[in-house]
């Protein structure tokens, strides 16, 4: 799936990535009935929620005070929760991934 813009995850924003990976398999590890494929479904609806910003990252929410108007979050579903993921549109052709969080924690890492 391709669009006017490329996406691109930042080194930061992959390393959320292996973060929540780690963080849904502990936390499945810890189950009384682990489902060890989450930790994978929950990266792979982030990256297919990220392929979104393809073709309109302007329909995403604005980023909190303090951001140019061109960094703005979107909100990626999954489970009872999900994930959200701070962006910025930086020229015409690129959007660039900065950081992903779990919807329940407090700020971006």
């Amino acid at each position: 799936m391709s669009g006017p813009y490329q996406v691109v995850f930042s080194d930061e924003a992959e390393d959320d990535l292996l973060r929540l990976f780690d963080f849904a398999l502990m936390r499945e590890l810890e189950s009384s009935a682990p489902d060890l494929g989450l930790p994978e479904r929950a990266i792979e609806a982030i990256r297919a929620g990220c392929r979104f910003l393809a073709h309109s990252p302007f329909g995403c929410r604005k980023a909190p005070p303090g951001h140019n108007g061109f960094v703005r979050e979107l909100l990626i579903s999954f489970g009872a929760a999900g994930y959200v993921a701070l962006f910025e549109i930086v020229d015409a052709n690129t959007v660039i991934i900065g950081a992903v969080r779990h919807q329940r924690e407090e700020d971006y890492r």
